[in-house]
């Protein structure tokens, strides 16, 4: 039987996770990419906290008129630099099963471009 889209997802999302684990002197970047929006958040793992987050949906970056890449940039950078402000310079990123392409790759670049390093 095929697996649906959101099951092969799901699978690697968790295959990832094996790996992938945020602590307090390296937190992880997880990104959620629906159809419409993008979400950013650095996890904390060990204590279960999330520390900053960035959506599309913020004011200042919905407001923006641009293309889904360009914004997925701006969640990039607005999450970024939240973590900048906490004290956070090196993440883990989580790609949460999606292909590090398209709006993902540009969420990584812009909190790249902003000063993360990972």
């Amino acid at each position: 039987m095929a697996l649906t889209k959101n099951e092969r997802r799901l699978r690697i999302k968790n295959r990832i996770r094996k790996v992938v684990s945020g602590t307090e002197a390296r937190p992880r970047l997880a990104v959620y990419r629906s159809n419409k929006e993008i979400y950013a958040q650095i996890v904390d793992d060990v204590t279960g906290n999330t520390i900053s987050s960035a959506s599309s949906r913020d004011k200042d970056i919905s407001a923006a008129k641009a293309t889904k890449s360009e914004v997925a940039k701006l969640v990039g950078k607005a999450v970024a630099e939240k973590a900048m402000k906490a004290g956070i310079d090196t993440i883990a990123f989580d790609r949460g099963g999606y292909l590090y392409h398209g709006r993902v790759k540009s969420l990584a670049e812009g909190a790249r471009e902003a000063g993360l390093k990972f």
